[in-house]
């Protein structure tokens, strides 16, 4: 059987960078989409490569058992539904649904049927994020105090969702993987919408977690400069993670930056030390980790009930929101 069987819903924005990655990666099949502009803006590249408008056709088509989905959010339930009834392997980019109901749909479906359900949290597959999470693990950090995560740009604006349900589910995807066994608690969220009213482009989330570690998730489309940062603060050590620095200087870590001074803790000058981390494209290392899963039928990193987790910390933030930072519990 052809290895070539996967067809990618959604073809524009995103869905380029997802069908670069699957056509490279030997998977691409089909490419759908409503516009016909974007289906005819592929070249020669993907000259094999099948192109319809019709979604429907993928159901019955016995060349496809994998699906990627990188259509808008609101799409996203019944598009995974329809695949996975159909037998499809299931790929979908955040969130998994807008709805939570409609996510564990999702997962009893994938379950029953026996399909993979794969969600896109994309900074899970960085290298750099793969080599925080073993620091980690290993307790290089100690006990972590704090978690401030920093998204910012200027653009692309949205009006069909806020900046906190386009930008944050990344963040707070990494986020929940750091804190371990522990679960946020409380959440609070505030924000404000410049733009477009009803739709926030910038929102300050935060988390306290239990066993004391607090975190924070600061998300802006509507800044001058673009920022991607995530700093830690632990018991041990630091470590600041920028991911618009180049490759070899993006991830640092800070060991025994306070120590007990005579009258009490002070800081220490340290010096930084950079990560060594073979280069990946983390959207490759992604699309790679579903490719092989739906080939040793093994559960992926980012599986459905990690996109529920997700799911339960946006809708809460969302009701915290709306109610101007009224405390929301998962």
């Amino acid at each position: 059987m052809s290895t070539r069987n996967l067809a990618l819903i959604g073809a524009g924005y995103w869905g380029k960078n997802l069908a670069r990655n699957f056509h490279a990666l030997g998977a691409l099949h089909t490419l759908c989409d409503l516009s016909s502009v974007i289906l005819e803006s592929y070249g020669d590249d993907y000259a094999g490569v099948r192109k319809t408008g019709d979604v429907d056709s993928l159901w019955s088509d016995p060349a496809i058992t994998r699906v990627a989905i990188a259509a808008p959010a609101v799409h996203h339930h019944r598009l995974a539904k329809a695949a996975l009834l159909a037998d499809k392997d299931v790929f979908v980019e955040k969130p998994l649904c807008l709805d939570i109901a409609d996510a564990e749909e999702l997962i009893a479906l994938a379950r029953e049927r026996g399909r993979i359900l794969m969600v896109g949290h994309l900074l899970q597959y960085h290298p750099m994020v793969r080599q925080l999470q073993a620091w980690v693990r290993q307790d290089e950090l100690g006990s972590l105090h704090y978690i401030a995560s920093h998204r910012l740009s200027l653009g692309k604006f949205r009006r069909e969702e806020n900046v906190l349900w386009s930008f944050a589910p990344h963040d707070l995807s990494v986020i929940l993987s750091l804190a371990g066994d522990s679960k946020p608690e409380k959440i609070s969220c505030r924000g404000g919408s410049y733009l477009s009213s009803g739709v926030e482009d910038m929102t300050l989330t935060q988390l306290s977690f239990s066993g004391g570690l607090r975190a924070h998730v600061y998300a802006n489309w509507l800044n001058p400069m673009k920022e991607q940062k995530l700093t830690l603060v632990g018991a041990k050590a630091m470590v600041v993670f920028d991911d618009t620095k180049p490759w070899a200087e993006k991830l640092v870590i800070y060991r025994g930056a306070v120590v007990q001074g005579p009258h009490g803790p002070v800081p220490s000058k340290v010096v930084p030390e950079f990560a060594v981390v073979p280069e990946a494209e983390p959207l490759r290392e992604e699309c790679r980790h579903f490719l092989d899963c739906c080939r040793d039928r093994t559960t992926p990193r980012t599986d459905g009930a990690e996109g529920v987790r997700v799911l339960r910390v946006l809708q809460a933030a969302q009701a915290s929101l709306k109610q101007d930072g009224m405390i929301s519990p998962i």
